[in-house]
């Protein structure tokens, strides 16, 4: 069994990968600002406690976390997101910040702290979007969202390249449009075609295999032309 680190696990895709992996006997470390709906589930696999990925008190805390109960990290996936639709002309600098503070500062500093704690055979996961894939269909109002995403892109296949050496492997999943419950409060009404679970189950598969195929690769996830 594995030992698994999520971010962004109080709900949607992150919540239902945390359920799924600790059904399946992994040690789960579950992390996010709100930790209630992981803590209600009371789960012996599941571990978690309030997180905030821009916090470095949080990130200190996770840290001494895993140097305290566990021998090593085996599956790191970096969930966490901040989902921004306005337009660009009305989004402040502050806003703009905010957004790469979460999807890009806080991936880089989250995959710095753990990476230490990883081994050959261990695999990290960003989730990105498939507004950060270059070429792919664009929306109005998603400028720092989807630059952001893109810059993930762009660490992981660095990061690939800088620890090919370790045996880690980094890959990134760009998704298309997910029904959760951040893609309902940003585009309210949208269907989108896969449920949280499904993209769940999906993203479990590949994190725990996948690293035996793919290195520093970006694998776009959608059933759609965007």
């Amino acid at each position: 069994m594995k030992n698994i680190i999520i971010t962004g696990a109080s709900r949607g895709i992150g919540y239902e990968m945390a359920k799924i992996f600790a059904e399946e006997g992994h040690q789960v470390l579950a992390l996010s600002r709100n930790e209630k709906p992981i803590a209600l589930l009371s789960h012996k696999n599941i571990h978690t406690f309030s997180f905030d990925i821009c916090n470095r008190e949080d990130l200190q805390k996770m840290e001494s976390y895993i140097k305290n109960n566990w021998e090593q990290v085996d599956v790191l996936i970096n969930n966490a997101g901040k989902l921004l639709n306005k337009p660009f002309e009305k989004t402040t600098s502050k806003e703009f910040e905010e957004v790469y503070r979460v999807n890009v500062f806080g991936v880089a500093e989250m995959t710095r702290l753990v990476l230490p704690l990883m081994i050959s055979g261990s695999h990290v996961v960003t989730i990105s979007s498939m507004g950060g894939i270059q070429g792919s269909m664009k929306f109005p109002g998603l400028a720092a969202y989807s630059s952001s995403k893109g810059a993930v892109i762009t660490l992981n296949e660095l990061l690939a390249e800088e620890y090919k050496d370790t045996g880690i492997s980094f890959n990134v999943l760009a998704l298309g449009a997910v029904q959760t419950e951040m893609l309902e409060e940003a585009f309210p009404g949208y269907q989108a075609p896969l449920t949280a679970i499904e993209m769940a189950m999906y993203i479990k598969d590949f994190s725990l295999t996948a690293n035996t195929f793919y290195n520093g690769k970006v694998l776009q996830v959608s059933n759609s032309t965007p």
